[in-house]
């Protein structure tokens, strides 16, 4: 994206002095389309609302560059979803993709469980979650902007989700298992919550103990070792 454009047309633009430069010099790594920084628990852009972007925005240049980048830069952190706000971008996008190579480590039980299938990647834009399932499940979370840790996430099982692609078609459509967890994750980051605000945070662990003590245990077993608080806190 042009440096001036960018920046006038408010993107990349932050009343904040302190942060401005850091989000000039972003402006400037998009346009050479150089992989985006993902930042960090703390930094006051993932506690923001993001800001809808207009239909004039979508299809402009500044805005499918950011997508390209975006893209780029969750598959090389590799995850399978990033928000904007975690590139340092109050704004209401973020992009998805769920590729079948990342299953290749997981059990067909884990899938299963999880109901975790492959999802091509595309961009949401001003989503907005319009349905909810009552049942919720429990699995494990990461995050690009928690790294190292995880933690225990109850998520609607099912979410009916309304948002424009990255062409600005608006679309509507219905998740479930895997896919519907994505969707609230990023869907979180673009209202300023992150997964920590929903976590059982007795289940909150470093991923190298999650690998020696919590890898490949029932979720029922582990809520029962993390301890009663996580049933006392459901009968509340």
């Amino acid at each position: 994206m042009a440096f001036a454009a960018a920046c006038a047309n408010d993107p990349c633009e932050n009343s904040n002095p302190r942060i401005s430069a850091r989000r000039m010099s972003m402006c400037a790594r998009i346009e050479i389309g150089v992989e985006l920084e993902i930042v960090q628990a703390g930094h006051p852009v993932l506690r923001q609302e993001a800001r809808p972007l207009t239909p004039a925005e979508i299809a402009g240049k500044e805005i499918q560059k950011l997508i390209e980048s975006m893209r780029k830069t969750m598959h090389d952190a590799p995850g399978v979803g990033l928000a904007a706000p975690q590139v340092g971008l109050p704004l209401q996008l973020a992009v998805i993709e769920d590729r079948a190579e990342y299953h290749k480590d997981v059990s067909k039980e884990q899938l299963r469980e999880r109901e975790r299938r492959p999802v091509p990647f595309h961009a949401i834009i001003n989503p907005r979650i319009t349905e909810k399932s009552d049942d919720t499940v429990e699995f494990f979370e990461g995050c690009l902007s928690l790294a190292g840790v995880s933690a225990l996430v109850p998520r609607a099982r099912t979410v009916r989700v309304e948002f424009l692609n990255e062409r600005g078609v608006k679309v509507a459509l219905e998740a479930s298992g895997w896919y519907a967890r994505i969707l609230q994750h990023e869907i979180d980051h673009l209202n300023g919550t992150l997964y920590i605000d929903r976590m059982h945070s007795r289940t909150f662990t470093s991923l190298d103990n999650w690998n020696e003590f919590w890898k490949g245990k029932p979720i029922s077993e582990i809520k029962m070792l993390a301890g009663s608080a996580l049933h006392s806190k459901r009968a509340e």
